[in-house]
């Protein structure tokens, strides 16, 4: 849930799991979920912010509103990943954005082609 600690019914409890299982390394950011998360998600990799955890990765996947991930400079993140490709599961950003930031692939739950 964007700008609380409070990780009740939080997506992330379910396909975080779910992408370790499948055999991915996760790296998370939660500016304010981090105390519980790391007892709810064991196996992830706790990181400070968007971009040291977009270093070196091969997809970025956005679970949450914060208020931090609606101002992210996505050309930097596009930079620094391996495969620039992002799930934005709470349509953060617009896909013309994303894609002239750099990004090869974008994808978003809920949103119209036109």
């Amino acid at each position: 849930k964007p700008n609380t600690d409070d990780m009740r019914d939080a997506p992330s409890l379910t396909i975080v799991p779910a992408l370790i299982g499948a055999g991915a390394k996760v790296r998370v950011v939660d500016p304010e979920g981090r105390r519980e998360g790391e007892h709810l998600l064991p196996g992830v990799r706790w990181m400070d912010d968007a971009y040291a955890a977009a270093e070196g990765a091969s997809a970025l996947v956005i679970l949450t509103e914060w208020n931090e991930f609606r101002a992210l400079d996505l050309g930097r993140l596009a930079r620094v990943m391996a495969e620039p490709k992002m799930a934005d599961l709470r349509n953060v950003y617009a896909p013309a954005e994303v894609t002239r930031a750099g990004f090869k692939e974008y994808v978003a739950v809920g949103r119209s082609e036109g």
